[in-house]
């Protein structure tokens, strides 16, 4: 872990109960970062969330995690449509110390950036200014770059560009890892990371520093149709993107039944030397199986 202390003999380390702060996020990820947060005994006196969705078949309305998790703990939420001048008074009618963001969807203007004296901390999934972007995890992967680690910066007004308070770096032995298995390690150690920092930060013990923006890259975004995958290229490049494209967007391909064509998602495969060895697929409207299971029913790969 790297953290710049300022040169003070006299550091002092904020009392947890002391911190007042305000947490910004919607996703399953922040839930996890706040669980983090809460082991540490750090609970936030504000959620601020992502509105309600409508989900499912029946485009029911659905709270998202981070207010269900608030809700389970008597925190009180806000959920703005917009970030303007009515929000920013409610933030500033309580005096926060500092605001943590974490996958909350949507930029902080400045106004709400310069409301607490402490600015606002975002966790972010890469070693900064490396992966910038919405994707960092899934652009590791695909481009089989194994410096995986986490940092927590002073957000600014530009996307993943404040200055770096705290980073860690992570060895991934089983690689390349599974989309989901580096977003569980991530969080969790996010979390954790984000509780050592917090106290010092409050104190002023930190200091951050800019990032290289010289050696910033940047992920690409991510669509449904570059999951497509062609099983005559790279054996290699392919289990890259099954791993990497796990969940969403998915990856896939097409065979052949009886002359009608089928999509079918691949969801898990391994290497047998150089050859791509699929696991487990998902045809098109039907149950996971085998890929042997699949095979005898007289598919082929188109």
């Amino acid at each position: 872990m790297t953290k710049t202390r300022k040169a003070n003999s006299k550091q002092k380390t904020a009392n947890r109960k002391d911190i007042s702060f305000c947490f910004f996020g919607t996703s399953q990820i922040a839930v996890g970062i706040l669980n983090e947060l809460e082991r540490a005994g750090f609970l936030p006196a504000l959620v601020v969330a992502a509105p309600d969705t409508p989900k499912g078949r029946g485009m029911k309305l659905t709270e998202p995690p981070v207010k269900v998790w608030a809700n389970e703990r008597g925190i009180e939420t806000l959920q703005p449509q917009e970030l303007d001048s009515e929000f920013c008074y409610k933030l500033q009618a309580t005096s926060y110390r500092l605001f943590v963001v974490v996958d909350y969807g949507k930029l902080l203007p400045r106004t709400v950036l310069d409301t607490p004296k402490r600015g606002a901390l975002n966790v972010h999934f890469s070693l900064l200014p490396r992966y910038r972007g919405a994707s960092p995890i899934r652009s590791a992967i695909l481009s089989d770059d194994r410096n995986i680690g986490t940092s927590i910066i002073l957000l600014s007004e530009k996307l993943d560009e404040g200055p770096i308070v705290a980073q860690k770096k992570f060895d991934i032995s089983n690689w390349p890892p599974k989309a989901s298995e580096l977003d569980k390690l991530l969080t969790r150690e996010s979390g954790r990371l984000l509780s050592q920092v917090l106290p010092e930060w409050i104190e002023g013990n930190i200091e951050a520093r800019e990032q290289n923006h010289d050696l910033a890259t940047y992920c690409e975004k991510i669509k449904k149709e570059d999951g497509l995958l062609d099983l005559s290229g790279d054996a290699y490049k392919n289990l890259l993107k099954i791993r990497a494209y796990e969940g969403w967007p998915g990856t896939y391909t097409f065979f052949e039944r009886s002359g009608k064509k089928i999509r079918v998602g691949i969801l898990d495969a391994h290497l047998g030397g150089d050859k791509l060895v699929i696991d487990k697929v998902k045809p098109e409207g039907k149950r996971e199986m085998s890929y042997d299971e699949f095979l005898r029913s007289g598919a082929k790969p188109v």
